[in-house]
């Protein structure tokens, strides 16, 4: 068990030209030691038990059983896990409003077990993908550099570039406000790279209190600007800025063609479906994906359904279900032919999160009791959605009664099929179930022993 990359964690130190410089255990920044024997691979299990979390591996995910509980890696839990190919596993912690701080691991060739490569410490980070030889970030936050009139500050999308060769992190920024000209502020949702480019769902949030003082001309009705202080949490809000986004039966994707987020992207818009990503606080799930030809999926809960007005507030009510459209393979347009309505299938649920399994077929994670409000609504329910005939087909064989699932974790795909964590209530174990997108059903694989959750599985290969 290793307990030291506690201590690591303190060791990043902050360089000159906004880069941060992580540390590690080689500090000369030679990667190329002698690692064992190199293609030695191993699954490896994200799980948590009595308040630590700990990376284990296994070397099936079909069958047999593994025990989190004093044994592997342990480390910080994490808000976000990315494997990065076969190479490397990121564990970033979101930190609530604070700076985000991580790790990378890697397999060591000669034990097999998962070892701790780097540590990291980058602006707060509210989704996250890969670009490149980059993890990316991103998040949203208050700015202090432009001003209007009354000295409100613009706020500012931040970036985090987590190189995995050097282990440096570069930082950027971009204003936030008025993003896609209708003057709200932005966040994204996910990133996708395809045909040298990169796509991410753009989120519209309402205008600041900056944006009402420099775009008076966006405001669609006065009555949507904020009177009083309320909300709460992620949503709380002051008087004089609209708290929601006055579009919310629009979904927009960015599209870079570069490295860098320093580009004006190209902005597709459709009307047909609401604002794309998955929600949870101030999380913002991937919910755009594309299939093996290239096609990018772009999936929507339709959340613009649940902003709703109140005695003391009034906010733009979105109308339009769950649904699916897509941008074909090489266009910067959405497919003006493609729309299919998610909730006019299977149990009639929307959706909250999704993955890309194979093909042109992809697991979809649904609200299982139909509602979307409140953060401890119900997500037990999964389903497989086929892009090319846009059926939805509910997976209900192999995986245990919805009532006893308490959560489901990140999936792993592999030949062709999911591997994706189950936590019951029922007093077993967690374990992995199989998910065959062309059956739609579950097949319970690898258990895991834990007296807590399972969080991400994924592949490491030493090198």
């Amino acid at each position: 068990m290793n307990k030291s990359i506690f201590a690591w964690a303190m060791t990043v130190a902050l360089c000159a030209g906004g880069t941060l410089t992580s540390c590690s255990d080689n500090d000369n920044g030679n990667d190329n030691q002698p690692e064992g024997t190199p293609g030695i691979s191993r699954y490896v299990i994200a799980a948590s038990a009595d308040d630590a979390a700990y990376l284990v591996t296994s070397e099936s995910l079909d069958e047999g059983s593994v025990t989190i509980m004093n044994n592997g890696t342990e480390t910080e839990s994490g808000s976000y896990w990315v494997f990065y190919g076969e190479r490397y596993l990121f564990s970033l912690q979101y930190n609530d409003g604070a700076a985000g701080t991580g790790f990378s691991f890697k397999l060591n060739g000669t034990s097999a077990t998962v070892e701790q490569h780097r540590a990291y410490t980058f602006n707060r980070v509210t989704t996250v993908g890969t670009w490149g030889d980059n993890i990316i970030t991103a998040s949203t936050n208050d700015g202090s550099r432009e001003q209007d009139a009354e000295g409100n500050y613009a706020k500012y999308m931040q970036f985090n570039y987590l190189n995995v060769n050097t282990g440096n992190t570069t930082t950027g920024t971009r204003i936030a406000e008025n993003f896609l000209g209708n003057g709200e502020i932005v966040s994204f949702a996910g990133f996708v790279e395809t045909g040298g480019r990169l796509y991410t769902s753009v989120i519209p949030m309402g205008m600041s209190h900056y944006g009402v003082n420099t775009f008076p001309d966006k405001i669609t009705d006065p009555e949507l600007v904020a009177t009083s202080d309320g909300g709460q949490g992620s949503g709380q809000y002051t008087a004089g800025q609209i708290p929601a986004t006055q579009y919310p039966d629009s979904a927009f994707i960015a599209i870079y063609s570069g490295d860098s987020f320093d580009e004006t992207p190209v902005i597709a818009r459709t009307g047909k479906v609401g604002f794309a990503c998955g929600r949870n606080r101030s999380q913002y799930y991937q919910t755009i994906w594309t299939a093996d030809n290239g096609d990018l999926y772009v999936f929507s809960p339709g959340y613009g359904r649940t902003a709703t007005s109140t005695a003391d507030l009034k906010k733009v009510t979105g109308q339009l279900p769950s649904g699916v459209v897509r941008i074909k393979a090489g266009e910067t347009t959405f497919d003006p032919d493609y729309y299919y309505n998610l909730e006019a299938q299977g149990t009639g649920h929307p959706m909250f999160r999704c993955w890309h399994i194979t093909e042109d077929y992809f697991l979809l994670q649904m609200y299982s009791e139909g509602t979307m409000s409140g953060k401890n609504a119900p997500v037990a329910e999964l389903a497989i959605f086929k892009g090319e005939s846009g059926v939805l087909t509910p997976v209900t064989n192999g995986l245990p009664a919805q009532k006893d699932i308490s959560s489901l974790g990140v999936p792993y795909c592999e030949n062709g099929v999911a591997y994706i964590p189950v936590v019951t209530t029922d007093g077993s174990s967690p374990a992995l179930y199989r998910i065959d997108p062309a059956t739609a059903s579950a097949t319970k694989g690898l258990t895991i022993v834990t007296n807590d959750n399972v969080s991400a599985v994924g592949k490491l290969t030493s090198f």
